[in-house]
């Protein structure tokens, strides 16, 4: 049973359905793009081996045509020299990536989910408590026709970064407040970026700017917490001012600017991934500082990991097999927290001693072919230990 019918809940519960295994999906919205909230206006840049789980598990075919591929990558830092360049020619691929806005995924997860022959979906549905028996887990899930009561042998909590399931079972969290928000648009650039994606670190925060479709360019601003209301009271002029001064002038000027939404930024760490016969998921499980974009790439893969290891499973709650999951999980979780809170750290602070350590560290992994091939496979998403239907041959 899955509660969460998000990004990463309702791939858990395709690729569940692709192995043949049924399942019960648990979402508190109604089944319509306009209805989830996780379905909205952010653009998302999909790593490689994201997209090779989404194209394994029949998604990729219902997003393709929405999706951008990105074939380089820049990344800077305000006011210090050097910078690391990632080329997809040079890792012998067509794309170290695609960018596609929240809302294409989410209307492809939905029309995938639509042809899924083993799962049983509730929505809108809210899951009023849960309680442990001697074979799993006994869950009240309130519907529009009333309560029902279902017996689950593996719990999933894949209902975000507040979940009420990792509450409910008692799981504790590592929290930190980085202080800041993200405002998630669209720009139309002077110079057309012809797949280009570009990270510009500053003091005051990252600055992301990924190539669309139509000759836009989503645009992903962090802004200090206090500084919220004043950016999002800016005029249309304002706001396009701010984004050319924190991003600078690669692309030419930036103009347009689309529908403006902030996000807050918190760190949110599970103290465990698994408890008697439930396992956490996703945001669920770790909600990370979105430099670097790993948030859904690190969730697909924890849905990708589960799933595989349940489709070979008699008993997919046995605590083997969620000791097993929790094992494999920990290398690609706890370095992916690491690297983006470590990022936050080194890149945007405002410490004039560390600007020519980050100029060079820049320099050498820009200049030195095997550090840049490292960085740029780790970019692509591909990881030790990643579950199957992610992997590739890349040079």
């Amino acid at each position: 049973m899955i509660v969460g019918g998000g990004l990463v809940g309702a791939s858990l519960a395709i690729a569940l359905d692709a192995a043949g295994l049924p399942a019960v999906l648990i979402e508190a919205a109604a089944p319509t793009v306009g209805q989830q909230p996780s379905y909205d206006e952010r653009n998302l840049a999909l790593a490689r081996a994201t997209v090779n789980g989404l194209r394994a598990i029949g998604v990729w075919d219902f997003a393709e045509d929405r999706a951008t591929p990105i074939t380089h990558i820049h990344t800077s830092r305000a006011g210090d020299f050097g910078s690391v360049r990632m080329n997809a020619s040079e890792e012998g691929v067509d794309a170290l990536g695609w960018t596609l806005p929240a809302r294409e995924l989410g209307a492809a997860l939905l029309r995938r989910l639509d042809r899924c022959q083993h799962l049983t979906r509730l929505a809108p549905a809210r899951v009023e408590g849960i309680h442990a028996d001697d074979r799993g887990w006994a869950v009240d899930v309130v519907t529009d026709a009333g309560v029902r009561s279902l017996h689950t042998s593996l719990l999933v909590g894949a209902d975000g970064t507040h979940s009420g399931v990792r509450r409910q079972l008692g799981i504790g969290t590592r929290e930190h407040d980085y202080a800041q928000a993200l405002f998630v648009t669209t720009m139309t650039p002077e110079r057309d970026p012809r797949g280009r994606a570009f990270e510009r670190f500053t003091d005051d925060g990252p600055v992301a700017v990924l190539p669309l479709t139509d000759r836009r360019v989503g645009v992903v601003l962090t802004v200090a917490a206090d500084r919220v209301d004043e950016v999002a009271a800016m005029d249309d002029r304002a706001f396009a001012a701010l984004a050319q001064e924190r991003f600078g002038w690669r692309l030419g000027r930036l103009t347009r600017p689309g529908k403006r939404s902030p996000y807050p930024i918190r760190r949110v760490a599970a103290e465990a991934l698994t408890s008697n016969r439930a396992v956490l998921v996703g945001n669920a499980a770790q909600t990370v500082h979105p430099i670097g974009a790993q948030g859904f790439n690190l969730g697909l893969r924890d849905a990708l990991t589960l799933a595989e290891l349940a489709a070979g499973a008699t008993d997919p709650g046995a605590p083997s097999l969620l000791a097993e999951y929790a094992a494999r999980r920990a290398t690609d979780r706890e370095g992916t927290m690491a690297m983006s809170h470590g990022l936050v750290r080194l890149a945007c602070l405002d410490q004039p001693f560390l600007g020519p350590l980050r100029s060079l560290a820049m320099l050498a992994l820009d200049r030195v072919p095997p550090l840049r091939h490292a960085l740029s496979r780790r970019g692509m998403g591909f990881r030790a230990n990643a579950p199957f239907a992610v992997r590739e041959k890349t040079p």
